[in-house]
C-alpha cells in the first residue's frame, strides 16, 4: 500500500443539496454562442453516469482504508458526487424536453463503464481491478479540478451572458471538485500507490476523456437544429470553438497536453493545483446553496 499524503487543509467534505430549477433554460444558453453552450452540455450527457462510477469505486475501495480522515474524506466525496450526477441529470432532462436527443451518447458511455466496472475471477484479480479504476478516476478527477478552478476563475465565463441557473452549477460544481480534488489520488495511493499504474491509467484515461469528449461535441453540434449545413456548419463550428477559447468562456482543450506531465511526476500531489479559496468563498455564497446534506 502507499501511504496517504495531506496538504494542509483541514475542511471537511461534505455533500450541499442545491435547489437547481432548469424550465426557463433555452436549448443555446450562451447567446450565440452554440459550440460552446455544447461543449458543456458534453458535461450533462457524460458526467451524471461518469461520478456514478466513480462513487462505486470509491464505495467498493471504503473497507480497504485505515486512516479515518480520508475514510471521511471518501464518504463526503460520494455524498458529493452523488448532488453532482443528479443536479446535471436534471439539466439533462431539461435539453432533452427542448428536442435534444442523447441516447446514442448515452448507450456509448453505458458500454464504456460497463467494461470499466466489470469484475471478474478471484478476489485478487478483483482487487487489481479495482485499483486499475481507482488509478484511472484518479487521473480523471484532476481534469475536473483543473476545469472547476478555471469555471471560478474565468472572467471571459462569467461576462458570457450565460444563463445564471447553468452557471451557478458549473460553479457549484467546480468549487466542490477544487474542494475534493485529493480524495481519489489518496484513496489508490492508499489502496495500491504504484507509479506505473498511476502513469499508464494517467495517459489512457487523458486522451480516452479527450476523444469521448470531441465525439460528444461532434453528436451534439451535428444535431443542433441552428445553422448552415455541410461544410458550413464544420467551418463554422471550428471557428465558433477557436473564438470561445480564446475569449475564455470554455478552457483550453491544450490541457489534455499541458497537464499530462504534471500528473506524471512522481512527486505530483493534487493539493498543488491551488484554488481552495477561492472554492471555499464560492461555496459560502452560492446562490443556489441551501443546505448541508
Amino acid at each position: 500500500m502507499g501511504d496517504t499524503v495531506y496538504a494542509d487543509e483541514t475542511r471537511a467534505i461534505q455533500a450541499r443539496d442545491m435547489d437547481f430549477h432548469w424550465d426557463d433554460v433555452p436549448l443555446h444558453y450562451i447567446p450565440g454562442r452554440m459550440v460552446a453552450t455544447h461543449v458543456y452540455n458534453c458535461m450533462h450527457l457524460l458526467l451524471p453516469e461518469g461520478e456514478k462510477a466513480m462513487s462505486k469505486a470509491l464505495a467498493d475501495a471504503l473497507p480497504l482504508i485505515e486512516d479515518p480522515r480520508l475514510r471521511e474524506e471518501v464518504v463526503g466525496f460520494v455524498g458529493q458526487e452523488a448532488t453532482h450526477a443528479d443536479n446535471h441529470g436534471g439539466m439533462l432532462e431539461r435539453l432533452i424536453s427542448l428536442g435534444l436527443d442523447p441516447s446514442p451518447v448515452l448507450d456509448r458511455l453505458d458500454r464504456l463503464i460497463s467494461i470499466i466496472m466489470s469484475d471478474a475471477g478471484e478476489e485478487r484479480i478483483r482487487h487489481q481491478l479495482l485499483c486499475e479504476r481507482l488509478a484511472l478516476f484518479s487521473a480523471l478527477e484532476h481534469y475536473t479540478a483543473v476545469w472547476g478552478k478555471f469555471f471560478l476563475e474565468s472572467e471571459g465565463l462569467g461576462r458570457s451572458g450565460m444563463h445564471p441557473m447553468v452557471l451557478d452549477l458549473l460553479r457549484w460544481h467546480g468549487a466542490e471538485e477544487v474542494e475534493h480534488r485529493s480524495v481519489v489520488f489518496d484513496a489508490f495511493m492508499h489502496v495500491d500507490g504504484g507509479y506505473a499504474r498511476r502513469a499508464r491509467t494517467g495517459v489512457l484515461g487523458s486522451l480516452a476523456l479527450a476523444l469521448t469528449g470531441f465525439l460528444t461535441l461532434g453528436y451534439l453540434v451535428a444535431k443542433d437544429p441552428s445553422g448552415p449545413r455541410g461544410v458550413r456548419r464544420w467551418t463554422r463550428a471550428a471557428g465558433e470553438f477557436v473564438r470561445a477559447t480564446k475569449d475564455r468562456i470554455i478552457p483550453n482543450t491544450t490541457c489534455f497536453l499541458t497537464e499530462i506531465p504534471v500528473y506524471l511526476r512522481r512527486d505530483f500531489h493534487p493539493s498543488e493545483l491551488g484554488g481552495t479559496d477561492l472554492a471555499v468563498r464560492y461555496l459560502a455564497h452560492a446562490p443556489i446553496k441551501r443546505t448541508a446534506a
